[in-house]
């Protein structure tokens, strides 16, 4: 599973977390996220946890006074190896290659372009699992719990070092490498056992 983005989100719509694992220019993260958060909070307990906006799919879940939000989309090197592909295989090389691309900005009606190619087939459909994801915010919670006795806003506001290294032994370039919640919180109970060595020393 490919995450874009994980955010976590107090009942006000303040960030109190993200994590970001596909580069954005500042400006249109920040759009993007309030946008986002504007979104899942104006939803009711009825509707369903998964939106789409923007290319992205959405999952949420709340937590107490939390929202957990996690963010992914199509694969662009996927995208771009089909296109590569479906060209060659259809025009050939050197002019062909040109009167095809031709042909699929003017493309006839249905996004389907001159030389016969199906515009909608060259893009990468998102297939990440919703549950799959639903399922992983839950793995996220239950490890925060087990750390922090039962997670809450204040314990990611003042141990947010703490909670951003959880994340990262879970998640690494978007992917979900770690769901065992012992193994997750085994170097976080070392860093923690160290410090309180180093405290004892100086006492």
């Amino acid at each position: 599973i490919m995450i874009s983005f994980l955010l976590m989100v107090n009942k006000q719509g303040q960030t109190r977390l993200s994590s970001y694992y596909q580069w954005l220019p500042m400006e249109e993260r920040v759009a993007l996220e309030s946008e986002i958060i504007r979104k899942c909070l104006s939803r009711s307990e009825l509707q369903c946890s998964f939106l789409e906006y923007r290319g992205y799919k959405v999952i949420y879940r709340r937590y107490a006074s939390l929202f957990f939000i996690v963010g992914t989309q199509a694969d662009v090197d996927i995208t771009n190896k089909i296109m590569k592909s479906s060209l060659s295989a259809n025009g050939g090389s050197g002019n062909g290659s040109s009167n095809n691309l031709s042909g699929m900005n003017g493309g006839g009606a249905g996004g389907t372009s001159t030389s016969g190619v199906n515009l909608s087939s060259l893009v990468a459909e998102n297939k990440e699992n919703e549950l799959g994801l639903l399922e992983f915010i839950h793995n996220l919670v239950e490890t925060m719990d087990k750390w922090a006795g039962s997670i809450c806003e204040l314990d990611i506001m003042y141990q947010l070092e703490e909670v951003h290294f959880i994340l990262d032994e879970m998640v690494m370039n978007g992917y979900i490498v770690e769901t065992c919640k012992g193994n997750t919180l085994k170097p976080v109970d070392l860093l923690e056992r160290e410090s309180r060595k180093r405290e004892a020393m100086f006492k």
